[in-house]
């Protein structure tokens, strides 16, 4: 289901007795990937037939549980070319891999199967399981020459969704900008891609929600504020929302491909800003198996994020920390910080 909504904006001229039209906010939302979407964004006109057309083109190239997108075909070995789409995922996949040692690793599908949370569900596990299906992870099993992938391994299979739905705001982000847009805020799945001001003529502000055990995703309690005021992406993981428990023991979905076994880390929730939403969303996915003190530690090497980390201490006490440039986002707090510290 789709809804639309519009709103006009007007410009008043100092000086000037009458205001006149500027162009009209418009707001659309809907369902993609199975999961929701909401775009907002100023232009002179609906864009609702090309944002349609763009998401069902993408759907094509990276949607996994459609059989007839690059991607499927690439699991299923069938001969296929990669679009600039999916060469540019895999790249940015394989990127995010390398920098992680390994952490976040797109052919890790087979172990978030194992464990209940990817395309299949199985009943038990054990490490004879694990030790078999490591066999054939591995990001550096798989590879691209020129348009065609190559595989190690037939048994290899890619899963992008930690990183796809990002990818999906920027290439909206793109298309809005292409058709002049330069105020727009498209958020896919709670993945976010942002420029310039919304309906109020203000700077988006993006919620970051407490991490408490929400399933259903009923609850949207707000933990703090992130107001970048410039073109961005922004992505938030936690496993707050998707777990389950069995014989009295929680599963996490943040699985470590290396050890292929849940993460386990003290991060209970990890929001990045980045230039674009695909590597935000990628590096929200590898704090949360790093955990608090590696995730800071690679934050050091990696200067075009910033971070947001809700996380546990070694007493089990919730602490928030973030980089110094994620201050400057955070409006709430950059005011108590400069009150506390007036030199800033």
């Amino acid at each position: 289901m789709k809804k639309r909504v519009w709103f006009t904006v007007s410009v008043c001229w100092l000086g000037l007795l009458a205001c006149t039209n500027k162009a009209d906010y418009f707001e659309e939302s809907g369902s993609v990937f199975h999961t929701l979407y909401t775009i907002k964004y100023q232009s002179p006109r609906l864009l609702t037939e090309e944002i349609d057309r763009e998401l069902q083109e993408f759907n094509l190239s990276l949607n996994p549980f459609n059989p007839h997108s690059i991607i499927a075909k690439v699991n299923q070995n069938e001969p296929v070319e990669a679009d600039e789409w999916f060469t540019e995922v895999f790249n940015k996949a394989q990127e995010i891999s390398e920098r992680t040692n390994g952490v976040f690793d797109a052919t890790g599908a087979p172990l978030f199967n194992l464990w209940g949370f990817g395309f299949s569900k199985t009943d038990s596990v054990t490490p004879q399981l694990i030790d078999s299906i490591k066999t054939f992870v591995g990001y550096k099993r798989i590879w691209l020459e020129d348009k065609r992938v190559v595989k190690d391994d037939p048994r290899v299979i890619l899963n992008f969704s930690a990183i796809a739905k990002g990818y999906a705001c920027d290439v909206i982000a793109r298309l809005l900008e292409r058709e002049g847009v330069t105020n727009y805020m498209v958020e896919i799945g709670g993945e976010v891609a942002m420029r310039g001001v919304n309906q109020n003529g203000v700077c988006w502000r993006i919620g970051v929600n407490k991490p408490e055990d929400d399933p259903n995703g009923i609850n949207r309690s707000i933990e703090d504020m992130v107001q970048p005021c410039r073109k961005c992406g922004i992505a938030t993981s936690g496993d707050y929302r998707n777990f389950y428990e069995k014989d009295g023991k929680r599963y996490g979905h943040t699985i470590d491909p290396r050890t292929g076994y849940p993460a386990g880390q003290n991060i209970l929730s990890a929001t990045i800003v980045a230039e674009n939403c695909m590597t935000a969303d990628g590096y929200a996915t590898a704090f949360m198996a790093l955990g608090s003190e590696g995730a800071i530690e690679l934050a050091k090497s990696t200067p075009e994020i910033d971070y947001y980390l809700i996380y546990l201490d070694r007493e089990g006490r919730r602490q928030i920390t973030y980089s110094a440039g994620m201050l400057g986002y955070l409006p709430n707090r950059k005011a108590l910080d400069t009150l506390e510290h007036p030199s800033l």
